[in-house]
């Protein structure tokens, strides 16, 4: 039986009203896809918070969580994925790749340029038609 795992994703906008982009690294899973940045909600956590934490874990700033934007279930080879997306907003700092190996700050236009993992697409689908 494959393993179900739930993770968050933050959809961080700017003030150009560009997208953060988040490019997996060759040592994680799914090496070498764009996501919207997150990461595992851990026991006990809401999604907003374990948001919170992944945000600044991974890229050392901090962010405001606002609305749901998606609730995506996605079966890959070896494990099912559970992904909820946020819209989000940089509250302190400014995002520094610690794991991935690029990041990109994308219009939304430009978005399907980018080759995004299998769960992020249901978002990236819905935040295209966003004007």
């Amino acid at each position: 039986m494959k393993k179900s795992v739930h993770v968050v994703g933050a959809i961080i906008e700017n003030d150009n009203n560009e997208i953060f982009c988040a490019l997996r690294s060759p040592e994680m899973s799914l090496p070498n896809l764009w996501e919207f940045p997150g990461g595992k909600i851990e026991t006990g956590e809401t999604p907003e918070q374990a948001l919170h934490r992944e945000i600044k874990e991974e890229f050392d700033c901090a962010i405001e969580v606002g609305q749901k934007v998606e609730d995506t279930t996605y079966e890959y080879e070896k494990f099912i994925v559970r992904l909820e997306t946020y819209k989000a907003k940089l509250l302190e700092g400014f995002p520094i790749a610690t794991e991935h190996s690029d990041t990109r700050w994308v219009t939304r236009e430009n978005l399907h340029k980018l080759t995004f993992a299998p769960a992020d697409i249901p978002a990236v689908e819905k935040i295209v038609k966003e004007k």
